[in-house]
């Protein structure tokens, strides 16, 4: 019992702190451009309609603000935001349940949307299209089905495996809308926002190199930026300057690029014990201890986006740059 109170207490504080992190508005909101130009113009058409937003799917890796822009949707066009995630969903019921309780206008986010069993999905597709619910009374020769209206929605669905929604889903979204990296200037600025909120001074410099090993990814900048306010708060007089700042992130194992110690795991024993590849994804989970899926949707994107990794038909690839960055000699070219 304990425990689960102090589990609650610790979760809620956290919910409280990205809370604040969180953009309310697209204006607040830093990086993807295209994707809040293109948001900007729906919600607006949306509301000179007097109409509910079609529905959104975003999808891209994981950290780059999908959550946050589902929250900002609905504070633009003025509704509350229904939060839950597609393993939660287990039995057709449970989706009832969700959405009939939803008020009209009111987004419903579903994160992991790619993870929704297929018999819920039969139950959603008449919801997303008709705002109708058919639900199946009894059992057997008895059983009969009854169809209940449903007020107005969106759904907001978030994936990183968007190859993995059926296409019946995916075909019932209006708007589809990638998430991209972030550049180094923008996570600069998301830095420096999040350190205001901190009440935490940090000059330029060592802002920009907490942006530099962020992986494109504001999540890890802004865990990094804690953990770097840790060490000043500590070893310093709380302010984060550019020695501070590259002794916290030398001592996370977060290099120049923003790889940390698994990153190094997983190409330097691609190179040592298998030249280099090419090497499939289950032999280099059972060579690191990760799982395959953990590989897939949180390593490998970034690796594939800076050109240290390639997909083969035979498996994984390192490319010449692992060598150059590790300062290796690569193997000779037959």
């Amino acid at each position: 019992m304990d425990e689960r109170l102090v589990s609650s207490e610790a979760d809620s504080h956290e919910s409280i702190i990205e809370q604040s992190l969180r953009p309310q508005n697209l204006a607040q909101y830093i990086g993807q451009k295209k994707v809040k130009e293109n948001l900007r113009v729906f919600i607006d058409a949306a509301k000179m309609r007097q109409e509910t937003l079609d529905h959104v799917l975003l999808y891209g890796p994981p950290g780059l603000g999908k959550t946050t822009l589902a929250s900002i949707v609905a504070n633009e066009m003025g509704v509350e935001m229904r939060t839950t995630s597609g393993p939660a969903i287990e039995r057709p019921g449970d989706l009832a349940a969700i959405l009939t309780a939803l008020e009209p206008g009111d987004v419903l986010f579903i994160d992991e949307i790619h993870r929704l069993n297929r018999s819920i999905e039969e139950v959603l597709y008449p919801a997303m299209e008709d705002f109708c619910l058919d639900i199946v009374i009894g059992k057997g020769p008895s059983a009969r089905s009854v169809r209940l209206d449903l007020p107005p929605f969106t759904l907001v669905g978030a994936t990183t495996r968007v190859g993995l929604l059926t296409a019946p889903l995916r075909d019932r979204f209006g708007v589809l809308s990638r998430l991209e990296y972030y550049t180094q200037e923008e996570l600069t600025d998301i830095v420096s926002r999040t350190a205001e909120v901190f009440e935490v001074d940090i000059e330029e410099a060592p802002a920009l190199e907490i942006a530099r090993r962020s992986r494109g990814t504001p999540r890890v900048a802004n865990r990094l930026l804690r953990r770097v306010r840790d060490f000043a708060q500590v070893l310093g007089d709380s302010r984060i300057t550019e020695e501070i700042a590259h002794d916290a992130l030398e001592r996370l194992q977060v290099d120049a690029l923003g790889l940390d110690h698994i990153d190094h795991k997983l190409l330097i024993g691609m190179i040592e014990k298998f030249s280099g590849g090419p090497v499939g994804l289950d032999t280099i989970s059972a060579t690191i201890g990760e799982e395959p899926h953990t590989i897939e949707d949180v390593y490998e994107p970034y690796l594939l986006q800076i050109g240290f990794l390639q997909r083969t038909p035979r498996g994984r690839v390192v490319t010449p740059a692992v060598y150059e960055h590790f300062r290796l000699e690569a193997p000779a070219c037959d």
